[in-house]
């Protein structure tokens, strides 16, 4: 995780420096369903790559991840297929990794407090992020299924060796908390301003479509809003496309990309009592970051399967 945050950081500094060709994903909604697959093609430097994955919310309380796909990558002399790569641990690793970059970016540096709505993949990938960036003393999480928070919880205290505790409501998680990680398939928000302390910081991460969010927005409209990508939230993110159809914020409310931030083209955090959202909704050149750094690592391992798909004649 902690490899990959650093990668991430890297990432996103060369798409702030324009050295990436990104479009926005297409996704297909399956007729009749609230499923989905999607494509997400990057160039990144010299590489090349896409990510080709179904999105299945209701696999809650199945054996299957909501995210089920993969990643392949090419290199640009030949056009060669060099890696197929499990898209479910690329986007879960990626995802957190990114969100802990905005942490260690954005976040109060004594921030001890952690509250996790959710208790899925991400929900743990998140916690790991967390805690590779900040001290964490306490951490709450919150989910709509009981036996899923207890279950996490368990799990997260024998990885981690951290006080986890299970709370009923996502109030009783968000109150008095520093850092907030939002992890839900949730349409609807589950967070309110109300609950959200001053100086807390928030990894807005569930909802990925203009008609779903997890925020209100009061909580958008009081927090400094930095993103991922401008454009792919001014298309997605419907954290920040319903406030603004509500007339409460505009498109000056983002403040700027994370790379931008990397870089020290645009502040963050201007005093300890600024509420800091970190709009996530996971692009294609960090799936392609991620492939590369995969690849180059099962070489120096000599790790993989090696199969023959599109060889030399």
């Amino acid at each position: 995780m902690a490899a990959c945050i650093d990668l991430m950081g890297e990432t996103l500094a060369s798409l702030a420096r324009g050295e990436a060709l990104l479009p926005l994903r297409t996704v297909l909604r399956l007729p009749g369903q609230r499923n989905m697959f999607a494509a997400m093609p990057a160039v990144l430097g010299p590489s090349i790559g896409a990510k080709v994955i179904t999105v299945f919310p209701d696999n809650e309380g199945t054996p299957f991840e909501s995210h089920i796909g993969v990643v392949l990558y090419f290199e640009n002399t030949n056009g060669r297929l060099l890696a197929i790569i499990d898209a479910s641990s690329v986007t879960a690793i990626r995802t957190a990794a990114v969100s802990g970059l905005a942490t260690r970016l954005l976040a109060n540096p004594n921030a001890r407090t952690l509250a996790i709505l959710g208790s899925g993949v991400q929900a743990m990938t998140h916690l790991e992020a967390m805690c590779a960036v900040r001290g964490f003393t306490t951490v709450r999480v919150w989910s709509r299924h009981l036996p899923n928070a207890e279950a996490f919880a368990e799990r997260a205290r024998a990885q981690h060796g951290r006080t986890v505790e299970v709370v009923p409501t996502p109030e009783a998680a968000v109150r008095g908390a520093d850092v907030i990680c939002t992890t839900t398939s949730s349409r609807e928000p589950i967070v309110q301003s109300e609950w959200v302390a001053p100086g807390a910081h928030i990894n807005a991460v569930g909802a990925s479509q203009a008609t779903a969010r997890e925020l209100d927005s009061e909580t958008v409209r009081r927090a400094r809003l930095y993103v991922d990508r401008r454009e792919s939230v001014m298309a997605e993110a419907g954290d920040f496309l319903i406030p603004r159809e509500e007339g409460v914020v505009d498109n000056t409310h983002v403040l700027g990309e994370l790379g931008e931030v990397v870089l020290g083209r645009v502040a963050g955090r201007t005093g300890p009592g600024d509420v800091t959202l970190f709009k996530s909704l996971g692009i294609a050149i960090e799936d392609v970051a991620s492939a590369r750094f995969i690849y180059e690592r099962a070489r120096e391992l000599g790790t993989g399967t090696w199969v023959a798909i599109g060889g030399m004649r």
